[in-house]
Protein backbone atom coordinates (compact mmCIF):
# COMPACT_ATOMS: atom_id res chain seq x y z
CA UNK A 1 0.00 0.00 0.00
CA UNK A 2 1.47 3.35 -1.06
CA UNK A 3 1.02 6.86 0.44
CA UNK A 4 -1.60 9.13 -1.10
CA UNK A 5 -3.07 12.63 -0.81
CA UNK A 6 -6.54 11.04 -0.82
CA UNK A 7 -8.19 10.71 2.60
CA UNK A 8 -9.67 7.41 1.39
CA UNK A 9 -6.21 5.83 1.53
CA UNK A 10 -5.79 6.77 5.18
CA UNK A 11 -9.22 5.30 5.94
CA UNK A 12 -8.20 2.09 4.14
CA UNK A 13 -4.96 1.90 6.12
CA UNK A 14 -6.83 2.25 9.41
CA UNK A 15 -9.31 -0.42 8.34
CA UNK A 16 -6.45 -2.77 7.57
CA UNK A 17 -4.78 -2.06 10.91
CA UNK A 18 -8.07 -2.87 12.67
CA UNK A 19 -8.74 -6.09 10.71
CA UNK A 20 -8.81 -9.07 13.11
CA UNK A 21 -5.97 -11.61 12.76
CA UNK A 22 -4.11 -9.79 9.98
CA UNK A 23 -4.15 -6.31 11.53
CA UNK A 24 -1.87 -4.67 14.10
CA UNK A 25 -2.27 -6.27 17.57
CA UNK A 26 -1.83 -2.90 19.33
CA UNK A 27 -4.37 -1.08 17.15
CA UNK A 28 -6.86 -3.92 17.60
CA UNK A 29 -6.64 -3.62 21.39
CA UNK A 30 -7.59 0.06 21.43
CA UNK A 31 -10.97 1.64 22.11
CA UNK A 32 -12.28 5.21 22.46
CA UNK A 33 -11.03 5.57 26.03
CA UNK A 34 -7.53 4.21 25.46
CA UNK A 35 -6.77 6.42 22.46
CA UNK A 36 -8.39 9.58 23.88
CA UNK A 37 -5.16 10.59 25.70
CA UNK A 38 -3.26 10.32 22.41
CA UNK A 39 -5.86 12.53 20.73
CA UNK A 40 -5.28 15.22 23.36
CA UNK A 41 -1.50 14.80 23.09
CA UNK A 42 -1.58 15.24 19.31
CA UNK A 43 -3.65 18.43 19.66
CA UNK A 44 -1.02 19.82 22.03
CA UNK A 45 1.75 18.91 19.59
CA UNK A 46 -0.08 20.84 16.87
CA UNK A 47 -0.14 23.86 19.19
CA UNK A 48 3.57 23.45 19.95
CA UNK A 49 4.47 23.36 16.26
CA UNK A 50 2.48 26.58 15.77
CA UNK A 51 4.26 28.19 18.74
CA UNK A 52 7.63 27.31 17.16
CA UNK A 53 6.42 28.51 13.74
CA UNK A 54 7.67 25.16 12.39
CA UNK A 55 5.45 24.60 9.36
CA UNK A 56 7.10 21.34 8.34
CA UNK A 57 6.42 19.95 11.80
CA UNK A 58 2.92 21.43 11.75
CA UNK A 59 2.12 19.49 8.57
CA UNK A 60 3.24 16.26 10.24
CA UNK A 61 1.43 16.96 13.51
CA UNK A 62 -1.81 17.82 11.70
CA UNK A 63 -1.51 14.42 10.01
CA UNK A 64 -1.09 12.75 13.40
CA UNK A 65 -4.19 14.57 14.66
CA UNK A 66 -6.15 13.57 11.56
CA UNK A 67 -5.17 9.96 12.21
CA UNK A 68 -6.82 10.21 15.62
CA UNK A 69 -10.10 11.31 14.00
CA UNK A 70 -9.91 8.42 11.54
CA UNK A 71 -9.10 6.02 14.40
CA UNK A 72 -12.13 7.08 16.45
CA UNK A 73 -14.37 6.96 13.38
CA UNK A 74 -13.19 3.43 12.55
CA UNK A 75 -13.99 2.17 16.04
CA UNK A 76 -17.44 3.77 15.79
CA UNK A 77 -17.99 2.18 12.38
CA UNK A 78 -17.11 -1.26 13.77
CA UNK A 79 -19.77 -0.71 16.45
CA UNK A 80 -22.36 0.31 13.89
CA UNK A 81 -22.59 3.87 15.23
CA UNK A 82 -21.17 6.07 12.45
CA UNK A 83 -18.26 6.25 10.00
CA UNK A 84 -15.74 8.87 8.85
CA UNK A 85 -18.12 10.12 6.17
CA UNK A 86 -20.71 10.79 8.87
CA UNK A 87 -18.16 12.86 10.79
CA UNK A 88 -17.41 14.96 7.69
CA UNK A 89 -21.10 15.36 6.90
CA UNK A 90 -21.89 16.48 10.47
CA UNK A 91 -19.18 19.15 10.58
CA UNK A 92 -19.93 20.47 7.09
CA UNK A 93 -23.62 20.73 7.96
CA UNK A 94 -22.74 22.54 11.19
CA UNK A 95 -20.42 25.03 9.46
CA UNK A 96 -23.04 25.83 6.83
CA UNK A 97 -25.72 26.19 9.49
CA UNK A 98 -23.55 28.43 11.69
CA UNK A 99 -22.51 30.75 8.84
CA UNK A 100 -25.75 31.96 7.25
CA UNK A 101 -23.97 35.21 6.37
CA UNK A 102 -21.71 33.21 4.05
CA UNK A 103 -23.97 30.41 2.85
CA UNK A 104 -27.36 32.14 3.08
CA UNK A 105 -29.89 32.31 0.29
CA UNK A 106 -30.02 35.47 -1.80
CA UNK A 107 -32.45 37.13 0.61
CA UNK A 108 -30.92 35.81 3.82
CA UNK A 109 -27.67 37.72 4.11
CA UNK A 110 -26.46 38.78 7.56
CA UNK A 111 -24.27 41.82 8.22
CA UNK A 112 -20.91 41.37 9.95
CA UNK A 113 -22.17 43.18 13.04
CA UNK A 114 -24.80 40.51 13.56
CA UNK A 115 -22.55 37.50 12.99
CA UNK A 116 -21.65 36.84 16.63
CA UNK A 117 -25.25 37.18 17.78
CA UNK A 118 -26.47 34.83 15.08
CA UNK A 119 -23.70 32.36 15.95
CA UNK A 120 -24.80 32.32 19.60
CA UNK A 121 -28.46 31.90 18.64
CA UNK A 122 -27.68 28.98 16.36
CA UNK A 123 -25.50 27.29 18.97
CA UNK A 124 -28.26 27.74 21.58
CA UNK A 125 -30.73 26.10 19.20
CA UNK A 126 -28.32 23.24 18.56
CA UNK A 127 -27.84 22.85 22.31
CA UNK A 128 -31.60 22.61 22.89
CA UNK A 129 -31.95 20.02 20.12
CA UNK A 130 -29.06 18.03 21.55
CA UNK A 131 -30.63 18.12 25.01
CA UNK A 132 -33.93 16.87 23.64
CA UNK A 133 -32.16 14.09 21.79
CA UNK A 134 -30.26 13.00 24.89
CA UNK A 135 -33.16 13.47 27.26
CA UNK A 136 -31.27 15.92 29.47
CA UNK A 137 -33.03 18.14 32.00
CA UNK A 138 -33.67 21.58 30.56
CA UNK A 139 -32.22 23.58 33.52
CA UNK A 140 -28.83 21.94 33.18
CA UNK A 141 -28.59 22.39 29.43
CA UNK A 142 -29.84 25.96 29.40
CA UNK A 143 -27.20 27.14 31.88
CA UNK A 144 -24.87 29.87 30.65
CA UNK A 145 -22.03 27.42 31.30
CA UNK A 146 -23.66 24.55 29.42
CA UNK A 147 -21.52 23.33 26.58
CA UNK A 148 -18.19 23.97 28.29
CA UNK A 149 -16.62 20.57 27.79
CA UNK A 150 -15.43 18.83 30.95
CA UNK A 151 -12.78 16.78 29.15
CA UNK A 152 -10.66 19.65 27.83
CA UNK A 153 -7.45 20.81 29.54
CA UNK A 154 -8.08 22.65 32.80
CA UNK A 155 -6.52 25.94 31.67
CA UNK A 156 -8.62 26.04 28.49
CA UNK A 157 -11.76 25.11 30.42
CA UNK A 158 -11.14 27.83 33.01
CA UNK A 159 -10.79 30.39 30.21
CA UNK A 160 -14.00 29.23 28.54
CA UNK A 161 -15.97 29.20 31.82
CA UNK A 162 -14.84 32.75 32.52
CA UNK A 163 -15.72 33.95 29.03
CA UNK A 164 -19.19 32.44 29.26
CA UNK A 165 -19.84 34.09 32.64
CA UNK A 166 -18.45 37.40 31.38
CA UNK A 167 -21.01 37.47 28.55
CA UNK A 168 -23.80 37.90 31.13
CA UNK A 169 -21.88 40.49 33.15
CA UNK A 170 -20.31 38.26 35.81
CA UNK A 171 -16.81 39.66 35.48
CA UNK A 172 -14.36 42.24 36.75
CA UNK A 173 -14.16 45.52 34.87
CA UNK A 174 -10.46 46.07 35.54
CA UNK A 175 -7.44 43.72 35.51
CA UNK A 176 -6.25 45.45 38.69
CA UNK A 177 -9.26 43.96 40.45
CA UNK A 178 -8.07 40.54 39.31
CA UNK A 179 -4.64 41.32 40.78
CA UNK A 180 -6.32 42.05 44.09
CA UNK A 181 -8.03 38.65 43.87
CA UNK A 182 -4.67 36.99 43.19
CA UNK A 183 -3.20 38.62 46.30
CA UNK A 184 -6.20 37.40 48.28
CA UNK A 185 -5.66 33.84 47.01
CA UNK A 186 -1.94 33.87 47.87
CA UNK A 187 -2.82 34.96 51.41
CA UNK A 188 -5.24 32.04 51.67
CA UNK A 189 -2.59 29.62 50.41
CA UNK A 190 -0.17 30.96 53.02
CA UNK A 191 -2.76 30.34 55.75
CA UNK A 192 -3.35 26.81 54.44
CA UNK A 193 0.41 26.13 54.42
CA UNK A 194 0.72 27.29 58.01
CA UNK A 195 -2.18 25.03 59.00
CA UNK A 196 -0.61 22.10 57.15
CA UNK A 197 -3.96 21.19 55.60
CA UNK A 198 -3.08 19.47 52.32
CA UNK A 199 -6.66 19.39 50.98
CA UNK A 200 -7.02 23.11 51.68
CA UNK A 201 -3.63 23.84 50.10
CA UNK A 202 -4.71 22.01 46.94
CA UNK A 203 -8.03 23.85 46.84
CA UNK A 204 -6.45 27.27 47.29
CA UNK A 205 -3.78 26.51 44.71
CA UNK A 206 -6.57 25.76 42.25
CA UNK A 207 -8.26 29.05 43.13
CA UNK A 208 -4.98 30.89 42.49
CA UNK A 209 -4.50 29.21 39.11
CA UNK A 210 -8.09 30.09 38.16
CA UNK A 211 -7.45 33.72 39.13
CA UNK A 212 -4.23 33.77 37.07
CA UNK A 213 -6.15 32.54 34.03
CA UNK A 214 -8.61 35.37 34.66
CA UNK A 215 -5.75 37.87 34.71
CA UNK A 216 -4.40 36.51 31.44
CA UNK A 217 -7.86 36.84 29.87
CA UNK A 218 -8.21 40.45 31.01
CA UNK A 219 -4.69 41.25 29.85
CA UNK A 220 -5.39 39.80 26.40
CA UNK A 221 -2.90 36.95 26.82
CA UNK A 222 -3.58 33.31 25.99
CA UNK A 223 -2.68 31.53 29.28
CA UNK A 224 -1.82 28.25 27.55
CA UNK A 225 0.55 29.95 25.12
CA UNK A 226 1.94 32.14 27.91
CA UNK A 227 2.73 29.08 30.00
CA UNK A 228 4.26 27.32 27.00
CA UNK A 229 6.50 30.35 26.55
CA UNK A 230 7.48 30.25 30.22
CA UNK A 231 8.25 26.52 29.90
CA UNK A 232 10.48 27.18 26.90
CA UNK A 233 12.25 29.98 28.75
CA UNK A 234 12.82 27.76 31.79
CA UNK A 235 14.26 24.99 29.61
CA UNK A 236 16.58 27.46 27.88
CA UNK A 237 17.88 28.93 31.12
CA UNK A 238 18.26 25.60 32.89
CA UNK A 239 20.14 24.20 29.90
CA UNK A 240 22.50 27.18 30.24
CA UNK A 241 23.08 26.19 33.89
CA UNK A 242 23.84 22.58 32.92
CA UNK A 243 26.27 23.61 30.19
CA UNK A 244 28.05 26.13 32.38
CA UNK A 245 28.42 23.55 35.15
CA UNK A 246 29.64 20.93 32.66
CA UNK A 247 32.35 23.38 31.56
CA UNK A 248 33.49 23.36 35.20
CA UNK A 249 33.43 19.59 35.31
CA UNK A 250 30.33 19.50 37.51
CA UNK A 251 26.70 18.39 37.38
CA UNK A 252 23.68 20.08 38.99
CA UNK A 253 23.66 17.37 41.65
CA UNK A 254 27.22 18.35 42.58
CA UNK A 255 26.41 22.06 42.77
CA UNK A 256 24.83 24.30 45.37
CA UNK A 257 21.57 26.14 44.87
CA UNK A 258 23.43 29.44 45.20
CA UNK A 259 25.77 28.43 42.38
CA UNK A 260 22.88 27.46 40.11
CA UNK A 261 21.00 30.65 40.99
CA UNK A 262 24.01 32.71 39.92
CA UNK A 263 24.15 30.89 36.59
CA UNK A 264 20.39 31.42 36.19
CA UNK A 265 20.97 35.15 36.57
CA UNK A 266 23.74 34.90 33.97
CA UNK A 267 21.30 33.29 31.54
CA UNK A 268 18.79 36.10 32.14
CA UNK A 269 21.47 38.70 31.51
CA UNK A 270 22.54 37.01 28.27
CA UNK A 271 18.90 37.17 27.10
CA UNK A 272 18.72 40.87 27.95
CA UNK A 273 21.92 41.45 26.00
CA UNK A 274 20.33 39.81 23.00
Amino acid sequence: MTPSRDIARLIEIMAQLRTPVTGCPWDLEQDFATIAPYTIEEAFEVAEAIARNDLDDLREELGDLLLQVVFHARIAQERGAFDFGSVVEAITAKMIRRHPHVFADANGNVTSGHVEGVWDQIKAQEKAERAARRGLDAPDDTSVLAGVKAGQPAVSRAMELQRKAAKVGFDWNDPHAVLAKIREETDEIEAALEAGDQAHITEETGDLLFALVNLARHAGADPEMALRGANTKFERRFTHIERALAARGKTPEQSTLAEMDALWDDAKQLERDG
